[in-house]
């Protein structure tokens, strides 16, 4: 195991989140597209005219953008692992990262809802002493998300007892 700061121009080894992510937020978008459409072609064509229920085809439109813009965000999202701490990087019109540093992670969770289990995914929860430092790295493998937990847990038992 590496300790220490490897140095001040090394770039992180960025690891991306696996496809499965935006293969359940892409199946979301389209779920909702359709029911969207047909209430809303239903309704129209019930109650203002049958010419009045094309609309409904807005939703097809915005479903078609939302797929883009999904696609962005899902590349958008990474996690490095350091010597001294873990960043997370996400967004693509306004960046942000998150450095959380191992001796100050108080819990890793690793949860898991029923579509996450339905797609095979995991999400691992970063908790700090400060609420507005909380992590998330969603749409991880199970597999991943419980090497990372033990991995983030060992460190961080191990930077706090040096505090």
């Amino acid at each position: 195991m590496d300790t220490g700061t490897v140095g001040e121009t090394a770039s992180p080894g960025w690891v991306g989140l696996p496809g499965g992510l935006l293969a359940l937020r892409r199946t979301l978008l389209a779920i909702w597209t359709i029911l969207l459409m047909v209430a809303t072609g239903v309704l129209l064509g019930l109650f203002v005219g049958p010419g009045w229920a094309a609309l409904a085809l807005v939703w097809a439109a915005a479903a078609a953008w939302g797929w883009v813009l999904l696609g962005r965000n899902w590349r958008s999202w990474r996690y490095a692992e350091r010597a001294d701490d873990l960043l997370i990087s996400r967004g693509v019109l306004w960046r942000e990262e998150t450095v959380v540093p191992y001796g100050r992670m108080q819990l890793v969770e690793v949860t898991s809802g029923p579509l996450e289990r339905r797609f095979g995914l995991a999400s691992v929860q970063l908790h700090t002493a400060a609420a507005a430092t909380d992590a998330r790295i969603p749409g991880l493998a199970p597999a991943e998300a419980e090497r990372l937990r033990d991995r983030l847990t060992e460190l961080g038992e191990a930077r706090s007892a040096g505090l």
